[in-house]
């Protein structure tokens, strides 16, 4: 009991989710009413005994969670950090049936507890189970998919932490925030004989970090390229952690989806898990150069542009949807095909290349599509330089802006 009156052995007891207090030894020393419940062990068979003893591995888990998690633990003990784990499976004895394993599966994190030298002293073992939604997608064709859903949620929760952390650092300069923002973006990297441009605007402000993201990925099966943009909802260190967490969640995606579509299908469900990101948009477009197709998805997005070989320019529009997390319960998204000529241009975008107070969007389109057919025939940096400079302001910028330029 401290002199605030907080009895934090009732605080601990209370805590939502499985948490666990382990000695340096891996010994129990308490564990939440939420840990005994879920568990099935007694508190009594739990405290002062090792811990694989009493969670020994399945004989039958070629996954070795035991072996992992006394890995994840180790490390804590030796750095004094915090261990976030990807998914694991640990099978666990059947309570109503002894000698009978369950297939379940978990996500941990491990953390250390420091005495005033700086040595551990305790390790807090918090886990969650998501069994359920391992097996939520039990048909066979989903299984990919369903696997990928549970590693993202596991990434969810790791970022969510990291991005706690960043908030109570408080970091308000705005050389600090900035490096924030383009470490989370990917860098600029040669696509095969491909040519892409990316560039990176921010706000004029103090803390200028906002929720813009672009990401081009080299796509398995063939000469194919996937290439996204999207925008978090708000400003500042808790937006930039959300976008690097959307960002990663649809890089992952578009390796394994069948399209842009599902790619974006699987990020919504994602985006449910990840406090702030309701209302983000998204744009993902998959390349096909041996077909010399791009077949897009937009979640709520402003359309990409195609810039021909002859100024006109197309606005990909013909697969619109709500954006990320708009709705509670998403049906399949829409996506559509358009066939290209080699030299053509696809330009994606954040709005605020286009968007200004007291204008319309179709103004800022329009304007778009007159400095793309302007700039016709030059190389994406040079194209990419080129619309910033017509379509930004030299100074008073209030929104940041992702724009990726890539040679079809």
């Amino acid at each position: 009991m401290t002199d605030a009156g907080i009895d934090y052995r009732e605080v601990f007891q209370a805590l939502p989710g499985m948490v666990a207090l382990l000695d340096p030894r891996l010994v129990f020393v308490d564990a939440n009413a939420d840990f005994v419940r879920i568990s099935g062990q007694p508190r009594e068979r739990l405290l002062g005994r090792f811990l694989f003893d009493v969670f020994p591995d399945s004989p039958d888990n070629p996954a070795g969670g035991a072996r992992n998690l006394e890995a994840s633990l180790r490390r804590v003990l030796a750095t004094g950090e915090r261990d976030s784990m990807a998914l694991q499976r640990y099978d666990v004895q059947s309570v109503e049936r002894p000698g009978e394993w369950e297939e379940r599966y978990w996500s941990p994190v491990n953390a250390p507890v420091l005495d005033g030298a700086g040595h551990v002293v305790l390790v807090v073992h918090r886990v969650e189970e998501i069994t359920e939604l391992i097996r939520a997608r039990e048909l066979p064709e989903q299984d990919r998919q369903r696997v990928l859903e549970a590693e993202l949620y596991t990434r969810a929760r790791e970022l969510q932490q990291v991005n706690e952390r960043l908030r109570q650092a408080h970091a308000r300069e705005r050389e600090v925030a900035l490096v924030l923002q383009r470490a989370m973006l990917p860098h600029h990297r040669p696509l095969r004989q491909h040519r892409a441009a990316v560039r990176y605007r921010p706000a004029t402000g103090a803390l200028n970090v906002c929720g813009d993201w672009y990401d081009i990925t080299d796509l398995t099966g063939g000469d194919r390229v996937g290439v996204s943009v999207g925008d978090v909802v708000g400003h500042g260190l808790e937006a930039a952690g959300v976008m690097g967490q959307l960002r990663s969640a649809l890089a992952a995606a578009s390796r394994v989806a069948d399209g842009p579509a599902q790619a974006l299908d699987v990020l919504g469900r994602y985006a449910s898990f990840v406090d702030g990101a309701e209302n983000a948009t998204a744009v993902t477009c998959f390349i096909d150069y041996d077909r010399h197709t791009v077949t897009y998805s937009s979640a709520g997005h402003p359309p990409p542009a195609l810039l021909h070989v002859d100024g006109t320019v197309s606005w990909l529009d013909q697969a619109l949807d709500p954006p990320l997390d708009a709705s509670p319960d998403p049906g399949p998204r829409p996506e559509a095909t358009t066939a290209f000529v080699p030299g053509e241009a696809l330009v994606l975008y954040t709005d605020g290349l286009i968007e200004r107070r007291h204008q319309d969007i179709t103004t800022g389109l329009d304007r778009l599509a007159v400095s793309l057919a302007r700039h016709q025939g030059a190389d994406p940096e040079n194209l990419a330089d080129a619309v910033l400079r017509d379509m930004l302001p030299r100074v008073g910028v209030t929104d940041d802006t992702a724009l990726v330029v890539l040679q079809l």
